[in-house]
């Protein structure tokens, strides 16, 4: 009976050091671009100056997440994780954003069109090291 509870033994041991290696990711991955102000009025909050955090991490939704509104004010978790220049995310920065507008209606321009979110400069600057139009991100509500 030993020898038989070996083979379970080395089994448990092998997938629970197995499980410490791989990395599960609860997140989506997307594009971001970014705008700047004027950022009022908003489709969720209109003229009202209140809805913008105080540490001016907010964004405004793109198509795949707008959700009919159902966005506005959620927090959304946004990281960095490419671009088309080397070295323009900032590693291992996440930063919490909320939803205050809609992007396709959005009172000023974006650096690029068609993202999954857009970013106040703000938070944009908060995961960028330099300028670019667009980045991938990894988010997660």
């Amino acid at each position: 009976m030993q020898t038989q509870q070996w083979p379970v033994f080395q089994l448990v041991s092998r997938l629970l050091i197995l499980s410490q290696l791989v990395y599960f990711s609860y997140a989506d991955v997307g594009t971001a671009a970014q705008y700047s102000p004027p950022y009022l009025p908003t489709a969720c909050y209109g003229d009202d100056q209140t809805q913008f955090p105080s540490s001016n991490l907010f964004a405004a939704a793109g198509d795949g997440i707008w959700d009919n509104g159902a966005s506005c004010g959620r927090q959304y978790l946004v990281r960095c994780i490419s671009a088309s220049q080397p070295g323009t995310c900032v590693e291992d920065q996440t930063i919490q954003v909320k939803i205050v507008d809609y992007a396709p209606t959005a009172q000023s321009p974006r650096s690029t069109q068609s993202t999954t979110i857009v970013l106040s400069e703000t938070a944009f600057g908060g995961i960028t090291n330099i300028a670019v139009n667009s980045i991938n991100i990894e988010f997660q509500q």
